[in-house]
């Protein structure tokens, strides 16, 4: 989030960091020793978490945007490249430019993901070697105060925005959705919410596209 709020600050805007998650790391991790085409990744925290990757640096790494090829990048893998902005475009991309015949994929994920990456890759024929590296664990509710003088919210995730939504419905604090512009990474991210809440959401599931949205006029009826 830090990084984030740096950028907002450049913007011009006055950030209150609030993060819905805390990123705990898995300490037992073992990757098995396998021919792997390639290694994915649908979050930048896969790398900022897990130690000794070097036997693999030279495996093609697959991300879904520039925040987990920057991480990915700062591990130490040279041939990086972000494909698809989520998930799913992730996997369309792997299907395209990929055998299941060339070896299995590598996706090094949290406890919990959205869209199933390893789901659909096995649908489309390829072994998948998924470990798990961290935990994603809610926080601790916030107080309602703290949030009460913003003027919008920014979700990355399906899974931070219904805890978000959960938060306000558990503190009688619906009213504040309804005042607070919504800003959604995504279609899946913006359905967390309250169909009455406000939202605005980006062209593609990029920092970027999110961050234009904050210049974007808001449509008055």
């Amino acid at each position: 989030a830090e990084p984030l709020a740096a950028k907002l600050t450049e913007l011009g805007h006055l950030p209150l960091v609030l993060p819905m998650l805390d990123i705990s790391v898995r300490h037992d991790v073992v990757i098995l020793e396998k021919p792997y085409q390639a290694i994915a990744i649908t979050s930048a925290n896969a790398m900022r978490f897990v130690r000794d990757l070097q036997k693999w640096w030279h495996v093609p790494m697959l991300t879904v945007g520039p925040q987990s090829r920057a991480a990915a990048v700062a591990a130490g893998f040279a041939r990086v490249s972000s494909h698809g902005g989520d998930v799913h475009g992730l996997v369309q991309h792997i299907a395209e430019s990929r055998k299941p015949a060339d070896g299995p994929i590598l996706y090094l994920s949290g406890a919990e993901t959205s869209g199933d990456l390893e789901g659909q890759l096995r649908g489309r024929g390829f072994e998948v070697e998924r470990v798990v590296v961290y935990d994603a664990v809610a926080t601790k509710p916030f107080n309602i105060s703290e949030i009460s003088r913003a003027d919008g919210v920014l979700l990355y995730s399906p899974r931070t925005a219904k805890l978000w939504h959960a938060a306000l419905v558990d503190t009688n604090s619906t009213n504040l959705g309804s005042k607070l512009m919504h800003y959604c990474l995504s279609e899946n991210v913006a359905r967390q919410l309250d169909a009455a809440w406000p939202r605005q959401i980006a062209l593609s599931p990029t920092e970027a596209d999110m961050l234009a949205l904050l210049d974007r006029p808001v449509k008055t009826e």
